[in-house]
């Protein structure tokens, strides 16, 4: 369909509004007067309206004409980024790069890699999505994220995926101090935990099946969104259940939490970072190569085994 208001006009309003001047604008753009004067009387005749108002000694914007300025400049803005973006595709960066991360790791644990990566002047938009569970993989096989940290083996579908290892995570079984089983007889059984609701945190994958760890058969439970809510939930004395120990090294540093020994203890978890083996975009091979040995990242987890 075609239209009067082309990306060129465009340019020629917004020179002469910021020049002040029709012979401002020729300047700027390095034409002649009469070739703006054209340009505005072509625009004007195509759409039927006054642009400016020339009856007085200088010719003034109207209100129709500021209007179509003002909503052109995002059409200009919009034109510029597409062709940046173009040539940044062609160069082989991706427009946007979109990370999730497993909830189990805090998410400042990327920020280190994410103000690196923004040094280095690349305007690649960055989305970082929290993931729980199995959801962390779901989100990478749907592509509704491009690259996962915290991935585990456990849940992990079918699909040619590259993953490298991060370290491991330990969990322990945490509770309020002033819950009633903060001071119960040790080795906890699952007599003892079952009698209170468990705190969990829900899986949030779509399509694979979803995790349920540590929870007991007839077990009360209490479900929030993420890990941070199921410490807190734990702070408050509301649920009980096992939690990344370095989540709450300072929970259990001001006594907020008391750490339990089961009659089962919990093993750890081995971490890693996952992708399509395909995809080999630049922001994503950068982020790749940098979470692969990243101390933002490392602190969290127990590299020794990796």
């Amino acid at each position: 369909m075609h239209t009067a208001i082309t990306i060129d006009a465009l340019k020629v309003l917004d020179a002469i509004d910021r020049k002040g001047s029709f012979a401002g604008a020729a300047g700027e753009l390095f034409r002649v007067p009469s070739a703006i004067s054209y340009t505005v009387q072509k625009l004007e005749e195509d759409l039927s309206v006054s642009i400016f108002d020339r009856t007085g000694h200088k010719a003034v914007m109207t209100p129709a004409g500021r209007y179509l300025l003002d909503e052109g400049r995002a059409l200009l803005e919009a034109a510029e980024t597409l062709a940046h973006t173009t040539k940044q595709v062609a160069e082989g960066w991706e427009t946007r790069l979109r990370i999730g991360f497993n909830s189990l790791l805090p998410a400042q644990c990327l920020f280190p890699a994410a103000q690196a990566f923004y040094n280095l002047g690349v305007p690649v938009d960055v989305q970082i999505v929290e993931e729980v569970f199995a959801g962390t993989w779901d989100a990478l096989q749907s592509r509704r994220v491009d690259l996962i940290i915290g991935a585990d083996q456990i849940s992990k579908p079918a699909g040619n995926f590259a993953t490298k290892a991060l370290g491991e995570i330990s969990f322990v079984f945490a509770v309020a101090a002033d819950h009633p089983l903060a001071n119960a007889a040790e080795p906890l059984t699952e007599a003892d935990i079952a009698r209170f609701p468990a705190a969990v945190a829900a899986d949030t994958s779509r399509a694979l099946p979803p995790g349920h760890a540590g929870i007991f058969r007839r077990q009360r439970t209490l479900t929030v969104s993420n890990i941070d809510q199921k410490i807190a939930v734990q702070e408050a004395g509301l649920g009980v259940g096992w939690l990344p120990l370095p989540r709450i090294q300072q929970a259990l540093a001001h006594g907020r939490l008391v750490t339990k020994a089961v009659h089962e203890p919990r093993q750890p978890i081995a971490l890693h970072l996952a992708r399509h083996s395909e995809d080999q975009g630049k922001a994503l091979m950068w982020f790749w190569n940098r979470l692969s040995d990243d101390p933002g990242l490392g602190q969290w987890l127990d590299t020794t085994s990796t």
